[in-house]
């Protein structure tokens, strides 16, 4: 059997001091997460974080630089993720969007108002990223690249 992690992407969004979390419903009940998801088939890391932004938040999102990237798992049962964590802005918000499955509202929640909620983040990579962030941690866009359909035979 070839092990394989699900590659997903995930948006810090900051505006006046507070960061866009949503607030989603889980296995685990309610819980906060950044605008996050799943990397889909024939799409690459940027166009799968502007997509899950957009369908999560009802905003546009353009990344900017990259964060970090973490290799996750809960416990040695769970599910492997490989995360892939943006910075940007967003734009163009349509209040009439409907959000995706799952997702009960967004906010715009301060540092210490993200921590007082530290238990009821969706994993411990809420947290990481936004101190991740806050300290300054930013890499150039240039380091993901996209070799789709790329022949060099």
């Amino acid at each position: 059997m070839v092990w394989k992690p699900n590659v997903t992407v995930a948006a810090i969004i900051k505006q006046d001091d507070r960061f866009l979390l949503v607030e989603e419903e889980t296995s685990s009940g309610l819980q906060f997460n950044q605008p996050a998801g799943h990397l889909e088939e024939n799409e690459d890391l940027i166009t799968a974080v502007k997509r899950e932004v957009n369908e999560e938040t009802a905003w546009h999102f353009e990344p900017e630089a990259l964060i970090s990237v973490h290799l996750w798992r809960q416990n040695p049962d769970s599910t492997s993720f490989i995360r892939f964590c943006f910075s940007g802005s967003c734009h163009s918000y349509d209040p009439a969007q409907k959000l995706d499955d799952g997702i009960v509202a967004t906010h715009w929640l301060t540092h210490d108002e993200i921590i007082a909620r530290q238990s009821r983040l969706r994993s411990p990579l809420v947290q990481l990223c936004v101190e991740e962030y806050l300290n300054g941690q930013r890499y150039p866009l240039s380091l993901v690249k996209s070799l789709l359909d790329i022949n060099y035979g």
